[in-house]
């Protein structure tokens, strides 16, 4: 919980996601204003209570004695992600009589209008109307001392491995990208030959979406001297750490978070695409037929234009803007002799700015996005 500066309470309602709640906590953060965090924790239906008919405002679809108790003084502000803390937002300006104001981030299953403010990113469609705030990138809060904390705390396992530092982000399934263990092949095959270009080593983290035949190939894969972090390793877990001393970053293309954080260092930053071969028709590739993809594709064609998701629209506005390249077999010598032209990082400030000459991928677009949010919540608690 932040210092307090004024007396207006704010609810953060957290789950399972930890791309979600980097993002409501960045918001709450930078409001300045005393929050409370709640988590949340959903029932595994709660999928139901969002496409029911007449769904506004219920507290069926989570577990109430698992998640943090819930009750007045009722807030001012609540601020949600994702689609599991939604019906519970709503429920809470039910109890607050309507006075409590809902700030949701990304895609709301409920319809822009329910919501007092919605800050969203490219790769939704939602409307262009006066309670939508679009952003370029999920909102993330660098925070200097977390990250020099996770430095010096980090530094010892990694000291021993020779500059520069490539740090690679894997994620997971997500949508219609399914992280199979040839794709984890690949992406170790990539980054290996991008760091013998430069001399370099690996700084190698999975996520909690990482399947686990993915994890094992890309272990695997690894050849050159590299650190591993695993996530459900129950060990310290380093991000923070590489985001503030890697030289250059390696990032799976589905996760807008990893993304967004990686492109905000200024460091190179390379989109591993996640897609199935583009040649290859999508009824023949065998977990296309999977649960997350196979909806996403239904919704794509079948739902609402405000439901739908296409995270391209992130990548090429990231590519296009001189923030991230693709990471393409062809020009891995080319990439990783390039990062052996840069000067490392300068571990002894560790701010989004520590990376030498970051030209047009230069830092600011996070501040940028944060500030845009933080000026229309003020505004709506005017």
């Amino acid at each position: 919980m932040t210092e307090k500066a004024v007396s207006t309470p704010v609810w953060c309602l957290l789950g399972k996601k930890a791309g979600d709640n980097t993002q409501v906590r960045a918001l709450a953060r930078e409001l300045a204003l005393d929050f409370e965090e709640k988590n949340i924790v959903a029932r595994p239906w709660e999928l139901l209570v969002h496409v029911l008919p007449g769904s506004s405002g219920t507290l069926a679809g989570i577990d109430t004695q698992a998640s943090n108790a819930l009750g007045p003084p009722w807030p001012d502000l609540v601020i949600t992600a994702g689609r599991r803390s939604e019906q519970v937002a709503l429920w809470i300006r039910q109890q607050s009589g309507g006075q409590c104001r809902l700030v949701h981030l990304g895609r709301p299953w409920a319809a822009p209008a329910v919501w007092d403010l919605v800050v969203t990113t490219p790769q939704y469609f939602l409307p262009s109307q006066s309670n939508v705030v679009l952003n370029a990138l999920p909102l993330h809060r660098p925070d200097p001392m977390q990250r020099q904390d996770a430095a010096e705390y980090f530094g010892a396992h990694f000291q021993h491995l020779p500059r520069p530092w490539i740090a690679v982000l894997a994620g997971g399934d997500s949508g219609q990208f399914v992280f199979t263990a040839e794709k984890a092949s690949s992406l170790a095959t990539q980054v290996e030959s991008m760091a013998e270009s430069c001399g370099g080593s690996l700084l190698v983290t999975d996520s909690p979406r990482t399947p686990m035949n993915a994890v094992s190939a890309l272990q695997a894969g690894l050849r050159r001297p590299h650190y591993y972090y695993h996530c459900g390793s129950g060990e310290g877990n380093p991000y923070q750490a590489l985001l503030a001393m890697a030289d250059a970053f390696v990032v799976t293309g589905e996760s807008m978070s990893m993304l967004g954080e990686a492109a905000d260092t200024g460091c190179p930053l390379y989109i591993f695409d996640l897609a199935d071969d583009p040649d290859t028709p999508w009824w023949k590739v065998p977990h296309q037929y999977r649960y997350k993809p196979l909806s996403h594709r239904l919704a794509m064609q079948l739902a609402p234009r405000r439901m739908r998701r296409d995270i391209g629209r992130i990548q090429d506005g990231l590519v296009e803007a001189g923030r991230a390249q693709w990471l393409k077999p062809g020009e891995l010598k080319a990439a990783g002799r390039s990062i052996a032209l840069r000067e490392p990082r300068n571990m002894a400030v560790v701010d989004a700015s520590a990376c030498s000459d970051p030209g047009p991928a230069g830092p600011g677009l996070a501040s940028q996005d944060l500030a845009r949010a933080v000026e229309a919540v003020r505004r709506l608690l005017k």
